[in-house]
């Protein structure tokens, strides 16, 4: 496999590099328009979420951030793995939720939080949660939420592009006859679904590299298996509500818990014992496999943050303790 973190710079080259330079040409071309001023306006946009985006994950998760005392274990656990990946101890804080699941956020390493579900600790073996929080530790050391804002400017420049020229173009198509308007809307619009999805790939990637953190940490790839596994179960237990309530920030999570119930089924299959985790035996089973996607899985995967459960397990039964 070649190597994610150099996929994750080729992404980013081919984002900054290749569409700023077509787009730009393209509104020269055209005669329409100023690339500056969305850039302008998408840089505004991803600064604010900079500073405010941590107090809106904090407020819409109910987190409460953890004293010592109150779960020493928990607290030891997070230091081990923040010395295996020499940064600084997040924060450790609890979600007030049950959709079992665990999330890093934070404006930089030295300002990192991890933070668990009230439903994770519930569900999880220790040897699960440690290995769910390495993969947590790994998108801190990588620095990759704020990889991720950061690429997601251009989708946003490109859509508010698109939207300013198709509502609010009607004036100058009236006035000029409209065709380079309307054809650099649809430029536009074509622009944003490309680059979009690129930073989708951008967001698959990071999980996989997270994974393989996990693992580097000291984790068991089985271990982190069966916490997937239970997570993806969990959440296709969930009442509906909850589900909802974890929609606006499902991309820091492990898994996409809009998914799950489509996922279980697959996942199932791998539970050879039905013991309801996946050991290193099921795990090694699963290597000798050969995964096949549908079409509607493959689309389905297009258009989320994170990679097919199936694949993204089937990866970790490649890997072994580092």
């Amino acid at each position: 496999m070649v190597s994610l973190k150099l996929r994750m710079w080729l992404l980013t080259t081919i984002l900054f590099g290749i569409i700023y330079v077509i787009v730009f040409f393209v509104l020269r071309s055209i005669g329409v328009g100023n690339l500056y001023t969305y850039l302008i306006f998408a840089s505004v946009i991803t600064i604010f979420q900079y500073f405010v985006g941590p107090k809106i994950v904090e407020m819409s998760m109910r987190v409460q951030y953890l004293k010592r005392e109150e779960a020493p274990w928990l607290f030891e656990m997070v230091e081990n793995l923040a010395r295996g990946a020499n940064i600084p101890v997040p924060r450790i804080g609890v979600s007030r939720i049950n959709v079992p699941n665990a999330f890093a956020f934070g404006r930089s390493i030295r300002d990192g939080r991890i933070c668990v579900t009230q439903g994770i600790l519930d569900l999880l073996s220790r040897d699960e949660l440690r290995a769910v929080l390495g993969h947590e530790m790994t998108h801190l050391k990588s620095r990759d939420v704020l990889f991720i804002t950061f690429l997601s400017v251009i989708p946003l420049i490109l859509y508010q592009l698109f939207y300013s020229l198709t509502f609010y173009g009607g004036y100058s198509r009236r006035r000029d006859g409209g065709a380079n308007t309307a054809l650099l809307g649809l430029v536009a619009f074509v622009f944003y679904f490309i680059t979009n999805l690129l930073v989708l790939y951008a967001s698959r990637i990071r999980e996989y590299y997270a994974d393989r953190g996990s693992v580097k940490l000291g984790n068991a790839p089985s271990s982190l298996a069966s916490a997937l596994y239970k997570l993806v179960y969990g959440a296709a237990r969930a009442p509906r509500e909850e589900l909802r309530q974890a929609e606006g920030v499902k991309a820091f999570f492990l898994n996409d818990v809009s998914h799950a119930k489509t996922e279980i089924a697959d996942l199932a299959s791998l539970d050879l014992d039905k013991s309801g985790t996946i050991d290193p035996f099921e795990l090694k089973a699963l290597q000798q496999k050969e995964i096949r996607l549908t079409t509607s899985d493959k689309l389905m995967e297009a258009l989320s943050t994170h990679p097919n459960m199936l694949k993204r397990i089937k990866q970790l039964s490649g890997y072994s303790r580092i």
